[in-house]
């Protein structure tokens, strides 16, 4: 609902989820709610973001079974994307199936789908049969030499054009790097830190950790470690905001030093002063 009402606001601002859980959610009823946001935004520009979770969280608390993430991926994603292209599904696999014949949306604009996908099969299947992947605390390193190689492979294998790779990264502009850094530890960017998929991912990057993936620094340096996620392969950066400070009012004006930096990153001739409509 909320991505409805926002799409109806703005004509040019590309909204998605990043990302939608697959475990709980059946791809038909997944593919009827992504066909019903693009209709009342009565627009292109709306791409839906996936992924199969953690066993910690589908295992211990929904209490599913998490034995076979990728098989159960890649059946999901088949049958999600073709019901998004309008087409009639009849699949049974081991994990899901359906028959949509009566039931398939009929998406009114086309919906890009992107899978979270760190290890080997999640990114070859996100080249063969997603239009992407959308990445969380991928350093550059591991973007260049583990996530782009394989997802490239796996889209020119099967005809596909080439994929987006969305980096999602905990961006902060300030002067202090170990102070940011120190806040990056403590953000809730740091609860990932113990799972498996993202400590293989930070290890491929030469992370440690969360803090040691976050883009912190000045401007110029924010830049520069911005522009090396593109150069290693990146099409897009998703900037997770945070602010770094001792106080709320401290934490809030360094996140809106990091916003107002990045807009001026997107839009460098924007008028310095408010635009009011009436």
């Amino acid at each position: 609902m909320a991505m409805a009402l926002a799409g109806r606001e703005t004509t040019r601002i590309e909204l998605g989820t990043a990302v939608l859980q697959t475990y709980p959610c059946h791809p038909l009823l997944q593919a009827n709610r992504a066909a019903s946001v693009v209709a009342a935004m009565d627009r292109p520009g709306f791409t839906l973001g996936i992924g199969p979770s953690h066993e910690s969280l589908v295992r211990d608390v929904y209490g599913v079974s998490y034995d076979h993430p990728g098989r159960n991926t890649e059946e999901y994603l088949t049958i999600l994307t073709r019901l998004l292209r309008g087409q009639d599904v009849d699949f049974h696999g081991q994990d899901w199936s359906t028959r949509s014949a009566g039931y398939t949306p009929k998406p009114p604009q086309p919906v890009p789908v992107l899978l979270a996908a760190l290890g080997p099969r999640l990114l070859r299947i996100a080249g063969e049969v997603a239009d992407g992947t959308v990445l969380w605390m991928a350093p550059a390193r591991a973007i260049e030499t583990h996530v782009a190689p394989r997802i490239h492979t796996a889209a020119t294998t099967a005809g596909r054009s080439a994929p987006r790779i969305v980096a999602g990264i905990p961006v902060a502009v300030h002067d202090d790097r170990t102070e940011a850094r120190a806040a990056a530890a403590k953000n809730a960017a740091a609860s990932y830190a113990g799972m498996p998929n993202y400590q293989r991912i930070l290890a491929l990057g030469g992370a440690d950790g969360p803090a040691d993936a976050a883009v912190v620094g000045t401007e110029e340096s924010v830049r520069t470690q911005l522009q090396a996620l593109l150069d290693a392969g990146a099409t897009d950066i998703w900037a997770a905001v945070f602010g770094v400070g001792d106080t709320r009012e401290a934490r809030t004006a360094s996140a809106r030093r990091t916003t107002n930096f990045l807009r001026d990153l997107l839009d460098p001739v924007r008028p310095t002063q408010p635009v009011t409509t009436g």
